[in-house]
């Protein structure tokens, strides 16, 4: 069984910064793809920023220059590191992987249970 666990949202001025944590934990073979999502009230769930195993990391327009994404494969975890921090960013961040267990045979997607970051104007 794998789990994704979230930590590091919180409430935080404009203007100020957060730096939220995945651990991804249990049967893990390999993991592909590493994400962050959030969804503000009323909102579709979005994504905020992403990086492959080897790659690059990409960005939303709306958080470009202001949050960096990055990985430490040896421990499975991604993290989110948010600048700049503005009310429009606040939303339930959520952690996705992509992964497998069973030596590469097949993949799946897994989400974390979402961390809450506020920012006050």
């Amino acid at each position: 069984q794998v789990q994704l666990v979230e930590s590091g949202g919180g409430l935080v001025q404009a203007g100020g910064s957060l730096r939220l944590s995945c651990v991804a934990s249990g049967s893990i073979f390999s993991i592909n793809f590493m994400g962050w999502y959030r969804q503000a009230p009323g909102k579709e769930r979005e994504v905020v920023a992403s990086i492959m195993t080897g790659g690059s990391p990409t960005y939303a327009d709306s958080v470009k220059g202001r949050f960096t994404i990055s990985r430490d494969n040896a421990k499975n975890t991604v993290y989110l590191q948010m600048n700049s921090l503005k009310p429009e960013d606040t939303a339930v961040y959520y952690c996705n992987a992509d992964l497998s267990s069973d030596y590469g045979n097949s993949w799946y997607d897994y989400w974390g249970q979402g961390t809450q970051v506020t920012v006050s104007s």
